[in-house]
């Protein structure tokens, strides 16, 4: 592929986490939303490492200098990770220190320093440390004669240089910080007000008391992240559970990738230290501020009182159609059912597969389960019906990244309540959402679904936005039965009439119609491609975009992350993000196919992954009132003007301008939904070329500088072009 149509993947990875990095001082959120959006960033940036970078390190040690669609060997990808890497973490604690914190203490929200506390607050501290915190260490002195000792990943440890009262100097220490203790310790204070110091602190301020019989000289927080990317080699699904119990104790073993300290580290025991860990300083980051700023949606976001510098709390909606008394089933078979959460509750999905548990009339329940919550209702309704003698198959994909523990543990509940479990298909991943329910009606047996594009997690459907479908259409379920019958049999085809499914037919699906938009626009008709995705990233398709958009087809591209299609000159791609309250995670894909507007939800975004090397699903989506209402869905998102980025070309991303009456998509959901947005009217079709750089936003703000006004209500000039 041509480096100039192909974005780098880990680049456009951190282009994502500043956007999501930006919310922190966006001054329309809530104090401490502006806190959350911070401790995402950086919750982020740990995961970029541990799977990445980690990756992108396992390739460098093998030596492979293959080149990616970008033109780049792994080396000269890593050297621009670490590059962008320090300019965003030194951005994250200048948020931090010079937007955050000042705006906290604004609030009556105090994160101090030691050196801050009053007399009689240092007495408090040093009686919390004697009692509470003081137990729980366990320090260890090292002796060089022995090996240094394994490090787990991501945990707090303070290195401390001994001087022994017999006249020993230079000894090092290690104190693990306890993961048990909250990490912010809070003052007494009076209603309204909180004062709050870090336990990292406190800790090294007690220092003396550890070390009775010493002198410490010098103390160092730091932390250290491991490369957790290894690679299964299943042969069964026995050796799934054998291989990912083996990889999830690698991960405390793995690679060094990263070694985060406080900035003006202490020299003699910064040298000591990546000494004994046997790094350089090429992996090392020092920081001005506290270590794994997660604290702050962990911990100060949840501190009580202070629900003021929160989001308002909104209630999602249940259908009129749900509210009546009547069976699920029935209220089924009179429609299908749309559901745009976390807008619409997700009540009705847990009470499908809830009320299907408890009915004497249905005979079995099959489900695919990726992410699951730590206590979900699926698990247990799935369990009371194998108690209940109902045939109940469910696939748990015990390879979902770092779910692997939780998923393995529910698989063995499920087995022995009686439910026939699927531990995954050896060769893919299975990462399709659908539950089939099977009731037999007087009319013989009935067949009814779910499908949507996001998890049977009830707590991340809370915050997550998807789109899913409740609906009893026979051809769908007939290509279920199908579906489940083949992933349980590990059958090589799936011969399914209307679901698209990958590994097998999902490209060639998607490849077709991007094709046959390309004809049309060819042909002085109408070429329409409509998409929202988590990512995009799989060199064919981007490539076949490219070639429909120089062809004169019009591209709408909603990506909230990675986006490896670098947006061309001639206006006719483009390429957005929003980035707001909820975590945009649905998949849509519209096809204009001459006017008639092709559309499909789906499990799977555009990468390679995603059509290679899972099992997903693609559906039609057949009736015309719910692919119009999602058709609206995702005209309302590309008239935001409030939480919307537009990609420029080469990749960089700039806030568009709020006009005088801003477009907040998610705020609007949530107080009336789009019914009022016309979808063709906000995609219409100009045949005439667009005109280079005229629909250029302006930069976006810095800190608690709101964003210029633009009149996008009035008509977006890039959706104009387009």
């Amino acid at each position: 592929m041509d480096k100039k149509r192909y974005i780098n993947r880990e680049i456009s990875w951190l282009s994502f986490d500043e956007r999501v990095l930006q919310e922190a001082v966006n001054p329309r959120n809530p104090a401490l939303e502006r806190a959350n959006f911070l401790s995402i960033s950086a919750s982020n940036l740990d995961e970029f490492f541990m799977v990445r970078v980690g990756k992108l390190e396992s390739k460098v040690d093998a030596g492979r200098v293959k080149l990616d669609p970008a033109g780049l060997t792994p080396a000269k990808q890593l050297r621009l990770v670490w590059k962008g890497v320090r300019e965003l973490v030194d951005r994250q604690y200048e948020v931090y220190n010079k937007s955050l914190l000042p705006s906290l203490k604004q609030h009556g929200l105090h994160i101090i320093r030691p050196e801050d506390l009053s007399q009689d607050q240092m007495t408090w501290v040093g009686n919390y440390f004697d009692a509470q915190i003081m137990p729980v260490l366990t320090p260890r002195v090292l002796n060089p004669l022995y090996p240094f000792p394994l490090l787990t990943a991501k945990r707090l440890y303070v290195a401390v240089l001994l001087q022994s009262t017999k006249g020993a100097q230079g000894q090092m220490c290690l104190v693990p910080v306890p993961s048990g203790i909250k990490r912010i310790i809070m003052l007494p204070m009076g209603p309204g007000k909180a004062r709050g110091v870090m336990l990292e602190d406190v800790i090294t301020l007690f220092l003396g008391k550890l070390f009775p019989n010493a002198m410490p000289l010098a103390s160092l927080p730091f932390r250290v992240t491991r490369n957790t990317d290894f690679m299964l080699d299943i042969r069964s699904a026995d050796s799934i559970i054998e291989d990912m119990t083996r990889i999830i104790k690698r991960r405390s073993y793995g690679k060094l990738v990263r070694l985060e300290v406080t900035a003006k580290a202490n020299k003699v025991l910064l040298s000591r230290l990546m000494k004994a860990l046997q790094v350089d300083s090429g992996i090392l980051l020092e920081v001005d501020g506290p270590l794994d700023l997660t604290f702050l949606s962990k911990h100060v976001r949840k501190l009580p009182g202070f629900d003021h510098l929160k989001y308002p709390r909104f209630s999602p909606r249940t259908p009129d159609r749900l509210q009546v008394k009547e069976t699920i089933f029935r209220t089924i078979r009179g429609g299908d059912l749309l559901f745009h959460h976390p807008y619409d509750s997700y009540s009705p999905v847990v009470r499908f597969i809830s009320e299907a548990a408890d009915d004497e009339r249905v005979l079995a329940i099959k489900q695919t389960l990726y992410r699951v919550s730590s206590s979900s209702p699926f698990i247990a309704a799935l369990a009371r019906a194998a108690q209940k003698g109902k045939q109940v198959t469910v696939l748990v994909e015990v390879r979902a990244r770092f779910d692997e523990e939780n998923n393995i543990a529910w698989c063995k509940a499920l087995e022995k309540a009686g439910c026939h479990v699927i531990y995954g298909i050896p060769r893919w991943k299975t990462h399709s959402k659908i539950a089939l329910v099977v009731r037999r009606e007087e009319k013989g047996l009935n067949q009814y679904l779910h499908l949507g594009t996001g998890n049977y997690n009830d707590a991340t459907a809370k915050g997550y936005t998807d789109i899913s479908i409740l609906t009893c259409d026979q051809q769908l379920a007939a290509d279920a039965g199908a579906f489940f019958n083949i992933v349980t049999g590990y059958a090589d085809t799936f011969p399914l009439k209307e679901l698209i499914e990958s590994p097998f037919s999902m490209r060639k699906e998607f490849m077709f119609r991007i094709q046959r938009e390309k004809k049309l626009a060819q042909q002085g008709k109408r070429g329409l491609i409509i998409a929202k995705m988590n990512s995009l990233s799989d060199p064919g398709i981007i490539s076949a975009l490219l070639d429909a958009g120089r062809a004169g087809v019009k591209i709408f591209l909603m990506v909230r992350g990675v986006c490896c299609l670098n947006v061309p000159k001639h206006g006719n791609i483009l390429v957005r993000s929003i980035v707001g309250r909820f975590l945009e995670h649905a998949r849509v894909y519209i096809f204009g196919n001459d006017g008639q507007n092709e559309t499909f939800i789906s499990s799977a975004d555009w990468m390679p992954r995603n059509l290679d090397k899972r099992v997903e699903l693609t559906v039609p989506v057949k009736d015309e009132a719910i692919a119009q209402s999602i058709q609206s869905i995702i005209a309302l998102e590309f008239l935001d003007d409030t939480q919307a980025w537009q990609m420029q070309p080469g990749g960089d991303y700039v806030r568009l301008k709020a006009g005088q009456r801003p477009v907040n998509s998610q705020e609007e959901f949530m107080e009336t939904g789009a019914q009022s947005v016309d979808f063709d009217s906000v995609f219409h079709v100009s045949y005439a070329q667009a005109v280079n750089g005229e629909n250029v936003p302006e930069q976006a703000p810095r800190e608690g500088q709101p964003p210029a006004e633009s009149g996008l209500r009035e008509g977006d000039s890039a959706l104009r072009e387009l």
